[in-house]
């Protein structure tokens, strides 16, 4: 058989004998052929999500990640993971994002410990595109639905946990002022400290990114106060290990001379040396109940709630114990 023969019935045209297009008919239904018209439709059929992360790649990142993917095999979803910085290069606008989104197939987009402006959000709003928000840097507005956990609660448990152990001068080193997570653990905090009676100190807050190197800085900057803190709320387990080194470097030794605690809980802390005591943040079910959500959204389903919090646990491990001396 020639191949322009072959086209001709892989293209459906008609000037074919009938005994030759069943031999071609035959031959490609042997090789496993699927016609390009049968490949759109599975294509459109098949469910895509778009998670969209922020930031380097972390232990946080991985475990959020693996909870959504578990998800997509769970429902039959394909995930596409990409950078929310690329998403938000000024040479694409909010309205072309939001078609090229449509156009690719997307049937919702997850984005992770970021924000979206108002013009991108308003752009996948009026495309039809539903949102869900992971840990959303911004405090969540009523329009876009967002998972997280109890941020607050997990502050006031790690603070809580250190008071409980006879600390006074503790101190809370966070992520950036701007973040709704952040602001949360701070404010659980300072509850703690309210609670069981110990002043709060400003110059014993401080507010950097969600990072070792953040954590390290901040560390350098308590631990050289002329009154030091015994222990350290860490907003995140990479600042509480940033935060242990710069006592390493001090000759500070993890908890006989200083305690410290992350929040997240990821392998990192079980990693350390020692081991982090920390805050578990149900990582990979926030992801799991994130793309639930948008497939839910997307197939017109109302939701039971547009804000979700998954509770938090404190771990208690090897870096947190009773203070030196004198809180």
């Amino acid at each position: 058989m020639s191949v322009p023969t072959v086209s001709k019935v892989v293209n459906g045209r008609d000037d074919v004998a009938p005994g030759t297009r069943a031999l071609v008919e035959e031959a490609l239904r042997r090789h496993g052929y699927v016609p390009p018209s049968t490949r759109r439709s599975a294509a459109v059929a098949s469910t895509t999500v778009e998670l969209l992360i922020r930031g380097p790649f972390t232990g946080y990142v991985a475990e959020v990640i693996d909870g959504v993917v578990r998800a997509g095999v769970e429902t039959g979803t394909a995930i596409v993971v990409g950078s929310l910085d690329d998403h938000r290069r000024p040479a694409v606008g909010p309205r072309e994002w939001a078609r090229r989104l449509v156009a690719d197939g997307r049937a919702g987009v997850i984005v992770v410990t970021g924000s979206l402006t108002p013009a991108h959000i308003d752009a996948l709003a009026a495309a039809a595109v539903p949102l869900v928000v992971i840990d959303p840097l911004d405090a969540p507005s009523v329009e876009v639905t967002s998972v997280g956990s109890t941020n607050f609660a997990g502050g006031l448990s790690a603070c809580r946990h250190l008071t409980d152990l006879g600390h006074t001068r503790i101190a809370y080193v966070g992520g950036p002022p701007n973040s709704g997570c952040n602001q949360a653990r701070l404010h659980g905090y300072r509850a703690a400290l309210e609670a069981a009676g110990v002043a709060a100190r400003p110059e014993l807050v401080l507010h950097e990114e969600f990072g070792y190197e953040a954590g390290r800085r901040a560390g350098g900057r308590l631990l050289d106060l002329p009154e030091p803190p015994t222990a350290v709320v860490g907003g995140s387990d990479t600042i509480a290990i940033g935060v242990i080194e710069a006592a390493r470097v001090r000759g500070l030794r993890v908890p006989d001379d200083l305690s410290v605690t992350g929040f997240d809980d990821t392998e990192l802390a079980t990693v350390a040396s020692p081991p982090l005591t920390a805050i578990r943040q149900p990582l990979r079910e926030m992801g799991r109940v994130a793309l639930k959500s948008v497939l839910q959204m997307a197939a017109g389903t109302a939701l039971d709630s547009h804000h979700v919090e998954l509770a938090t646990e404190l771990i208690v491990r090897g870096t947190t114990a009773p203070p030196p001396g004198p809180g």
